[in-house]
């Protein structure tokens, strides 16, 4: 599958995209508010980082807990609902008078809700798509999501300009009540991927079985760490320049648009597997001139630069969901979703550590050259992997 027009003519394909692109939209609008928010009221980059990224921190959690749930539950019932929870937790965040420690209580529960959103949306599109059309699709996926951050972002930043970061959590929550009417309308009532109750136990047995192969460990520890810890770098733009925020959020998201456009439509499949190293540098490598504290225009192209290197996680799934067996693709996808979300979320708390003892602009460097020491570990370590002896086996 290489077409998008055939992919807009896939049944259910229009509208899971839709309502997730509404989500995206309302999450970067109401990140931004939040963040502004939070800084206003404590002048603390840590708190920003954290009101911004925190429903990650619990998306681990989640992951242990809920996982299973991803296969084993109707997926139009399970998206409806999680739509309806952010919906009513952005709401209360936007009540007047509402204390800041209520505010963080909040976002921690509506993280632990998404932790389970990712496995469902993504297995829904694996299931949704021939098996050759995955990838064409979540690089869709993708590129509407750079697209409905900058919209969102640029909004965002309108509206907190001219309301208050409190009212500017209102028209996310409507987005996300807009995201839950489009699923429930647009989707067929399809039954769970794959038979019996979600448990714990289910969740953890599963996840033993994706994390007991190295190739695979090895695919989710480069999905997750580098990309986390970039976005570590992005959580301070707020403290770096509260007034210039948006303005680098949204370049962030354009030069995401622009790499996922390139790796999912425009690279042949042979180069493409040859790209998530080099992505991955280039993902971090700019944010190292931000020690220097460049002016707004040059952090804002650094930004855009470095967020073409997130085509990489395109290269990444691709090798994850070949590694994967049959009947385990949402939990996989899942798995990746909740990893990846969590160590964003650590990141942003580390990295706002560092800004509170240092500066934005130094944090953001170390960030970014933790993130290629990560990069570089992994490549020496999948190159070792893949040049090793098979072992013989072993005869009576």
């Amino acid at each position: 599958m290489r077409s998008y027009q055939v992919l807009f003519r896939t049944p259910e394909f229009t509208p899971l995209f839709a309502a997730s692109a509404a989500h995206t939209a309302a999450q970067t609008v109401g990140g931004l508010a939040l963040g502004t928010l939070v800084f206003r009221a404590t002048d603390s980059p840590l708190l920003s980082a954290v009101s911004m990224f925190g429903p990650s921190l619990v998306q681990m959690l989640g992951a242990t807990l809920l996982l299973s749930g991803a296969d084993r539950l109707p997926p139009r019932t399970a998206l409806t609902g999680i739509s309806l929870a952010f919906a009513a937790g952005t709401a209360v965040m936007a009540l007047p008078g509402l204390p800041i420690g209520a505010v963080f209580g909040v976002v921690l529960v509506l993280g632990l809700v998404a932790s389970l959103g990712g496995g469902v949306r993504w297995g829904l599109l694996n299931e949704i798509l021939a098996k050759d059309g995955y990838l064409l699709g979540r690089s869709v996926f993708n590129m509407m999501s750079g697209i409905a951050q900058i919209t969102g972002y640029a909004t965002g930043g309108v509206l907190v300009a001219l309301l208050s970061p409190r009212a500017s959590l209102l028209p996310a929550a409507a987005l996300h009540l807009a995201a839950a009417l489009v699923l429930r309308l647009g989707l067929t009532a399809r039954p769970p991927r794959a038979s019996g109750r979600p448990s714990v136990a289910e969740t953890w047995r599963t996840n033993a079985l994706l994390w007991s192969a190295r190739p695979r460990r090895l695919t989710y520890l480069g999905l997750w760490i580098p990309n986390g810890l970039v976005v570590g770098c992005e959580s301070l733009f707020v403290s770096y320049d509260p007034g210039a925020a948006g303005t680098l959020f949204a370049c962030a998201a354009l030069g995401m648009l622009a790499g996922d456009l390139t790796v999912g439509r425009l690279v042949p499949v042979a180069v493409r597997a040859r790209l998530a190293t080099p992505l991955l540098v280039l993902l971090a490598a700019p944010y190292l001139l931000f020690v220097l504290h460049p002016a707004v225009p040059v952090a804002a192209a650094c930004a855009a630069l470095a967020s073409v290197g997130f085509g990489a996680s395109l290269v990444q799934q691709e090798r994850l969901m070949a590694l994967t067996p049959d009947g385990l693709g949402g939990h996989a996808l899942g798995l990746h979703s909740a990893g990846m979300l969590t160590l964003q979320g650590v990141s942003a708390a580390l990295a706002g550590s560092v800004a509170q003892a240092t500066s934005p602009a130094r944090a953001m460097a170390f960030m970014a050259l933790a993130s290629l020491a990560v990069t570089l570990t992994l490549a020496t370590a999948a190159r070792r992997e893949r040049t090793a002896p098979v072992p013989a086996p072993s005869g009576r």
